[in-house]
């Protein structure tokens, strides 16, 4: 078990925060380019562009726990993935018409930035991590010079590319010169929790102000009644209410937990914590934030399913992630939250049958009545934290 005195902490600093401002305008770019057309399959594929943007991004903040931007080569590095991540952001719009191989080519900058980086820490073992990643962005580079499902399939593969390669990192090495798979995985966890955890909850931060953008974008040049304003302030109690979901209680327990656990099971658990169940939790604020966009020009309406289904959707999947977030580190309850996500998923039929602000009125309710539920029956976890080892 890792001790404060060996694990002193180390802030974030104010280059990689703005890393984070630069990568949330890709959040905000596939809620342009989800709203533009509210069907299934391209909430399908903003999921898909999410998951294989997310992975680098993820990649770049255990990147900088390992290897801080303290000195001026490797703060033009990490400026240059900042560059890059741009040129995917600005291309989203149009990724499966015209921009493909262009998001592509700035996807493959990103992996190639990243992998020079990775050698200042891990030497040769960044190859099991850079081939991988170079596949994946060379696949969809050539998934913008096709149409249709083939394009698709290359997105795919461009995944599963990804989600192979911590077995590849794991084991790849131990192929090379005999290191065994658990050396490679105490090496990997070598992370500073207070960075780490603080990194994601301000990744969040600047992802819950996509959601406030969009109150002003939904606006628009419509007249300010006070009806308008109402729409408004539910909406930002929405986000202030998913705030409280997460930054209350869950942030000082996740480092806790992080504390708590052996280095060679820390890699495993930043994983599952951070990126696959963190996940649902951004891109709900995406598709709540493509709701909000969509409903607040339209409050006494009936909603069509898609706005509709964005906001509920995009709440639920919200509480979905942060089930798994929470079930990850062992930070409980988590019933309260679960028995909520589709209880939030159900007020797409109020929204669809009665108005949009009945809906927005029904999600703040079932977030608050959680809350209070929770902090009712549980009023000190926040104060006495049992963490368990995860061994």
């Amino acid at each position: 078990m890792g001790s404060a005195a060996e694990e002193p902490g180390r802030r974030v600093t104010t280059l990689e925060l703005f890393f984070d401002l630069v990568f949330v305008f890709t959040l905000t770019q596939l809620t342009v380019l989800l709203a533009d057309d509210l069907t299934f399959a391209t909430a399908g594929r903003v999921a898909l562009i999410f998951v294989v943007l997310f992975w680098m991004y993820g990649a770049y903040a255990y990147l900088t726990n390992q290897v801080p931007p303290d000195r001026p080569s490797r703060r033009l590095l990490l400026m240059l993935g900042m560059g890059a991540f741009l040129v995917c952001a600005l291309s989203i719009p149009r990724v499966f018409d015209d921009s493909g191989v262009v998001f592509g080519l700035g996807f493959l900058a990103v992996v190639v930035v990243h992998t020079a980086l990775y050698t200042r820490s891990h030497g040769r073992d960044s190859i099991w991590y850079g081939v991988p990643n170079g596949l994946a962005a060379l696949s969809v580079t050539a998934a913008g010079l096709v149409d249709g499902p083939a394009a698709d399939g290359l997105w795919v593969l461009a995944l599963l590319l990804q989600f192979v390669t911590p077995f590849l990192a794991e084991h790849g090495p131990g192929r090379a010169d005999g290191r065994s798979a658990d050396v490679m995985r105490a090496q990997l966890g070598r992370l500073d929790p207070a960075h780490f955890v603080e990194r994601h909850g301000l990744l969040l931060i600047v992802a819950f102000g996509e959601s406030v953008i969009a109150i002003g974008t939904g606006i628009g040049d419509l007249p300010l009644t006070p009806g308008l304003f109402g729409g408004a302030f539910l909406s930002l109690a929405l986000a202030v209410a998913l705030w409280w979901t997460y930054f209350v209680r869950d942030e000082e327990l996740a480092e806790a937990a992080f504390r708590a656990t052996p280095a060679p099971s820390r890699w495993r658990l930043a994983m599952n914590a951070y990126y696959y169940a963190f996940l649902p939790m951004l891109l709900g604020i995406a598709y709540l934030a493509t709701g909000v966009k969509k409903t607040l020009g339209h409050l006494t309406e009936h909603l069509h399913t898609g706005p509709a289904l964005a906001l509920a959707g995009g709440v639920a999947l919200f509480l979905a992630g942060d089930v798994a977030f929470r079930a990850v580190l062992r930070l409980y309850p988590v019933r309260f939250r679960a028995a909520a996500a589709p209880a939030a998923l159900a007020t797409a039929l109020i929204g669809v049958h009665a108005s949009a602000v009945a809906e927005l009125l029904a999600l703040v309710a079932v977030l608050v009545v959680m809350l209070a539920i929770e902090a009712r029956t549980a009023p000190r976890t926040a104060e006495t934290p049992a963490v368990t080892p995860v061994p």
